[in-house]
């Protein structure tokens, strides 16, 4: 009965992923960004539980990278779907505005990619390689619920989601090294960079509120590119 534990779990996930994406369609975003939160924490435990139980399992990797393309692939891509069809279009792109909100599922296509990618790549077994797919999920998610009813008309703002579409999609499957919080031992030395990240996310959460978290995904992928500068000059 033990080894269905984390796959119930997983499957908690894949479900909360396609709540929010039912949501994200009706253009109800702060819930659709809820949902994915819930699904972040189901997939935060279903590896952990496996490994308290012994349960680890070829399908119950299989199974959580379907899961984590939901959640956190095109749960998200809908929700920048639903905000280009409501925002400010330019003149020029007015004749667009039924097709260019498609582009949102560029995303998630790099997401499975980036998600395919993980399950073979034996380098990220520490760290990751490229913008791990939830960080990216809470990026869009808190972006668009924190600041979206402000940004939405605005005609330019358009430019820059499309642009940051293709960024993200570049970035899930780049070959950046990023940090994780995976802590070997609580001291210090050796955890500089994650103390740094924890200790600079709080006041932004404390000032920024919900959008903290997009402008803390940003702060993480700009500290992974400074520390893997930092590494290279060395």
């Amino acid at each position: 009965m033990k080894k269905h534990i984390p796959n119930s779990i997983t499957c908690c996930n894949l479900i909360s992923g396609c709540i929010a994406t039912g949501l994200a369609f009706g253009n109800s975003i702060e819930m659709a960004l809820l949902f994915i939160i819930i699904g972040a924490v189901f997939d935060f435990f279903d590896g952990m539980v496996a490994r308290l139980l012994n349960v680890s399992s070829p399908i119950g990797k299989e199974l959580d990278s379907l899961a984590d393309v939901i959640t956190f692939g095109l749960a998200p891509s809908t929700i920048i779907f639903s905000m280009l069809h409501v925002m400010s279009y330019p003149v020029f792109l007015e004749p667009l505005r039924d097709y260019l909100p498609y582009v949102a599922f560029i995303m998630a296509a790099f997401s499975a990619l980036r998600l395919a990618k993980f399950n073979l790549d034996e380098r990220q077994a520490l760290g990751f390689i490229g913008l791990p797919t939830p960080a990216n999920a809470l990026f869009w998610g808190s972006l668009i619920v924190g600041v979206g009813d402000k940004l939405e008309n605005h005609s330019w703002v358009l430019h820059f989601i499309i642009a940051g579409i293709l960024i993200s999609s570049w970035l899930l499957v780049s070959e950046i090294p990023m940090f994780a919080l995976k802590f070997k031992h609580w001291g210090f030395k050796g955890n500089e960079v994650k103390y740094i990240f924890l200790i600079t996310c709080c006041p932004l959460v404390a000032i920024f509120g919900i959008s903290a978290f997009a402008i803390i995904v940003a702060w993480y992928v700009i500290l992974s590119a400074i520390v893997q500068q930092s590494s290279t000059q060395k």
